[in-house]
């Protein structure tokens, strides 16, 4: 059975015989959560593209977002709600200040402290943002009942809580 397995992650991976004829023996949620990942981030990327977004791509779409949800946050905040590690963190910002879309604010009470801002210039993506944000939300969904949809944000949320609660205890 062992082996089995391995034959059938093999024949996944390399594509040999297209996913849906492939019988699953073990849980593949990790493996599918991966692959979801890979290629809604492709969409991503593609539908901001035609919708003529070309001044970010979707990882600093998420910080755009958590900083239009925010106003101002610290890098450590960005990192946190977007699971984006703090060194690759550095260097986006960088490249989006440069781009005119954050600021950095010095805190007024701790010198060694930085806030994030988005600019004028980022507000004025926000509603293109939001627009293209519900188009992948239909992609995700289609065919979806709005109990499914419930459940399965519910599930993921669980899955996400479990990572997070291990990472907290494991490192």
């Amino acid at each position: 059975m062992k082996n089995q397995n391995i034959l059938l992650t093999t024949i996944v991976l390399y594509g040999t015989v297209p996913y849906k004829e492939v019988v699953a023996t073990k849980p593949q949620g990790g493996f599918l959560m991966s692959q979801i990942r890979h290629l809604s981030g492709r969409i991503w990327e593609r539908v901001l593209k035609e919708s003529g977004i070309d001044i970010f791509n979707g990882p600093q779409g998420r910080i755009l977002y958590v900083l239009w949800e925010h106003d101002q946050l610290t890098i450590t905040e960005i990192g946190q709600l977007t699971s984006l590690a703090k060194t690759t963190l550095t260097s986006m910002l960088d490249r989006m200040e440069a781009s005119g879309l954050i600021e950095r604010i010095p805190d007024k009470k701790n010198r060694r402290q930085i806030f994030i801002s988005v600019t004028e210039k980022a507000k004025g993506y926000r509603e293109k943002y939001n627009e293209i944000s519900c188009q992948m939300n239909e992609i995700f969904y289609g065919g979806f009942t709005e109990t499914e949809i419930s459940d399965f944000d519910n599930q993921l949320r669980r899955i996400f809580d479990n990572l997070e609660n291990f990472q907290k205890t494991s490192f």
